[in-house]
């Protein structure tokens, strides 16, 4: 018996290690009420007029509390849940949803990714995309990586359902306090070309700024991004480049600045 339990715990300590763990247990249904992540096994999935629907997000409450919110609805059922950007790829190659609601501060691969990726390989599949930032500029990226919506997790609970109900009738949905900032965000921009410098950078770019703005090193942005510290490096040069500053120093202070303006 002792020898059998040692192989059990030598056998868990095992698993454990590697590098990036395996995309969910995919193949092993979850509870709803669970706070883990994976296929769930919900009820209302056998009833026809459900839509499955999967939820991409790294914050294991949050994700708990939106499942509930949307399986309240006859309309709607969560097929699976994920953490994390690779996790999202292998459930929706697996479980074929009919639209997924993306978080856009993912840790690894971010939300904006996912969404590219998701695009090309489901083009048809609707995305909706949640968010902590009210920045006019994180809506207007995500929508022209190809996601069909953008809701602030401020306004989720009072405004999911009617942006999956318009998104799945395909229209573009903004949460109620972002339409207004993104339109007047376009039509600056379109009047005045480069008005903000930070258009000029890539998605990842702007990350890169954010996470150097929030006081965080080359290799911790590495690790959280699965980068190397080069490719780090590399985009705080163009970072530097493209808002023709002078050394990594200025970076960091443009960035603390733009994070502070924006409260993120």
């Amino acid at each position: 018996m002792k020898s059998t339990a040692r192989a059990g715990r030598l056998g868990k300590r095992k698993a454990r290690k590697g590098s990036i763990p395996a995309a969910a247990p995919a193949s092993e249904p979850i509870a709803p009420d669970s706070f883990s992540r994976g296929v769930v096994d919900n009820p209302k999935s056998e009833l026809p007029q459900a839509i499955p629907i999967l939820i991409v997000d790294d914050h294991p409450l949050f994700r708990h509390g939106l499942a509930q919110l949307i399986n309240s609805d006859d309309g709607y059922s969560i097929c699976g849940e994920a953490s994390s950007a690779p996790e999202a790829m292998a459930l929706v190659r697996k479980l074929r949803p009919k639209l997924a609601i993306v978080d856009l501060g993912l840790k690894g691969p971010s939300g904006i990714e996912l969404t590219k990726s998701l695009r090309v390989e489901f083009p048809k599949m609707p995305i909706l995309v949640l968010s902590m930032h009210d920045e006019p500029t994180y809506a207007v990226r995500s929508l022209r990586a190809g996601a069909n919506g953008y809701v602030t997790k401020q306004d989720a609970l009072g405004s999911v359902l009617i942006a999956l109900r318009e998104v799945l009738d395909g229209r573009v949905y903004l949460s109620p306090s972002m339409a207004s900032e993104v339109i007047s965000n376009v039509v600056l921009t379109k009047r005045e070309p480069g008005a903000d410098p930070t258009d000029d950078l890539t998605d990842r770019e702007l990350e890169v700024l954010e996470r150097i703005g929030k006081g965080e090193e080359v290799k911790a942005i590495a690790k959280t991004l699965h980068l190397s510290p080069k490719t780090v490096e590399t985009h705080r040069s163009h970072i530097k480049e493209k808002l023709r500053l002078e050394n990594a120093r200025q970076v960091a202070r443009y960035a603390v600045q733009w994070v502070s303006a924006r409260d993120i």
